[in-house]
């Protein structure tokens, strides 16, 4: 009787320890968030606030700049961020994100005239039907079903074709979704297969250079944060090339 009376007071004594150790424990502190900036309006922004439209939500900045990988905010970038933004390697993180919150909102603009809602059905062979999914861009970005297993983005064709088209509950055509799917495929391009920027073979025919769709993404490139130490009379002009 007296053994088993030690045996459970021995177990209790344990438990209670046990207890302490894990109460005095120290909780992993949750990781702070980063810094970040509001970007400054595009010229297609500044316009339609004067006639009316589809505007920039500055919420949009913030899903941009909390989606930025670390590569895409170091001296990877550098050269080929510099015709915009020469200063970028002497600017601190919240000035880079926000660079990042500019360029996204300017290729919006020229992608899908900052309209989330924004369609497109291509007649090219490469952009027909797959996987069930119709050959079209979509969202802000311009963006395609496919593009959900080839980048991991958070597009469900299942889900979205029993919506309608500009239903704007569509997956594909959530800004949050679009805009994500694309700072991971610019991710893709830059950091993995170490392509430029601007290159012929880029995702969208805006960041190819030499082209009109390219000349229409440049003139939207005018109005960078003030941190990129970019003049106007100077970001006029390349906007113009």
């Amino acid at each position: 009787m007296l053994a088993k009376m030690g045996w459970v007071a021995g177990l209790a004594l344990g438990l209670l320890m046990t207890g302490c150790k894990q109460k005095s424990e120290p909780v992993a502190a949750a990781a702070p968030a980063p810094q970040m900036k509001p970007a400054p309006p595009t010229p297609i922004d500044t316009k339609r606030a004067e006639i009316g439209g589809a505007m920039w939500d500055p919420e949009w900045d913030k899903i941009v700049e909390l989606a930025l990988p670390p590569e895409m905010l170091s001296a990877e970038v550098s050269r080929d961020v510099r015709p915009f933004c020469p200063q970028f390697d002497a600017m601190g993180e919240a000035d880079k994100r926000a660079f990042w919150a500019y360029f996204f909102q300017a290729l919006a603009g020229a992608e899908a005239g900052l309209k989330p809602t924004s369609r497109a059905v291509h007649l090219q062979p490469a952009m027909q039907k797959k996987d069930g999914a119709p050959g079209q861009t979509e969202g802000l970005l311009q963006l395609t079903y496919v593009d959900a297993k080839r980048y991991g983005c958070d597009f469900d064709w299942q889900a979205d074709r029993t919506l309608k088209a500009n239903d704007p509950a569509r997956t594909i055509l959530q800004p949050k979704n679009n805009l994500e799917c694309g700072v991971k495929i610019l991710d893709q391009q830059m950091i993995a297969q170490h392509k430029r920027l601007l290159s012929p073979s880029s995702y969208w025919s805006t960041l190819r250079p030499g082209t009109v769709s390219y000349r229409v993404f440049a003139k939207q490139m005018a109005n960078v944060p003030a941190a990129c130490g970019v003049g106007k009379r100077t970001a006029k002009r390349r906007s113009a090339r």
